[in-house]
């Protein structure tokens, strides 16, 4: 398993990769075969952020931890995404124990009542049944087949979840930005540069990034 370390004002000791390949082997026995994993460690004035992101052949984790100690910051970190890793191991466990039947989802026909044979009975009656006027003439009764639907078709609420995987944690330039939605494997990624501007890179249909700029 390769891991990459990335250092934004933080010199990342032996302690550091230690604290950080200890963790991530352990998360790597709770989700399996590990593809790739990112440290990521950055200092300002007042904080110290650790980030960590392992991808699998199924699944992506992020822990990210903000302390003023860079050794407690990591292991936050990696608690968060030990944390992550076992709620995506019991999820797929209890998709791959789900019966088949129920994996597939029939769509809704509508019910219709079945009766012809009345309806050709009705209309067979209908000459005899006829009350006659004075004419000796009956009135001409016309069978009427009525279809029932649903009073109202039913509507699937939406189904949203909250991502913190989209949006940056620390300011950055716009060629880091890029680098990242790309690690992270994102369509959307909102980041703010330098000055404190809000701006929003989005992957369009032909697989260009398209820079979006908050007023």
């Amino acid at each position: 398993m390769q891991i990459e370390y990335t250092g934004r004002q933080v010199t990342i000791t032996k302690a550091l990769r230690a604290q950080a390949e200890t963790g991530i082997e352990r998360i790597a026995k709770i989700l399996g075969k590990v593809t790739s994993a990112h440290v990521i460690l950055s200092a300002t004035k007042y904080r110290q952020t650790a980030e960590v992101a392992i991808k699998t052949r199924l699944t992506k984790i992020v822990g990210v931890a903000e302390c003023p100690n860079m050794e407690t910051s990591l292991r936050d970190a990696l608690v968060k995404a030990e944390t992550q890793a076992i709620r995506a191991r019991k999820k797929i466990q209890a998709k791959k124990r789900q019966p088949k039947e129920e994996k597939v989802t029939a769509e809704p026909q509508l019910l219709r009542p079945r009766k012809p044979a009345k309806v050709a009975a009705a209309d067979e009656e209908a000459p005899s049944a006829a009350p006659k006027n004075g004419n000796g003439r009956g009135k001409e009764i016309i069978p009427v087949t009525v279809h029932s639907f649903p009073a109202s078709s039913p509507m699937h609420e939406p189904h949203l979840t909250r991502s913190t995987d989209s949006v940056a944690l620390r300011p950055m330039t716009l060629e880091e930005a890029v680098k990242e939605a790309e690690f992270r494997d994102r369509d959307v990624f909102v980041f703010r540069d330098n000055e404190g501007g809000v701006k929003v890179l989005h992957r369009k249909r032909d697989g260009k990034m398209e820079l979006i700029e908050a007023p």
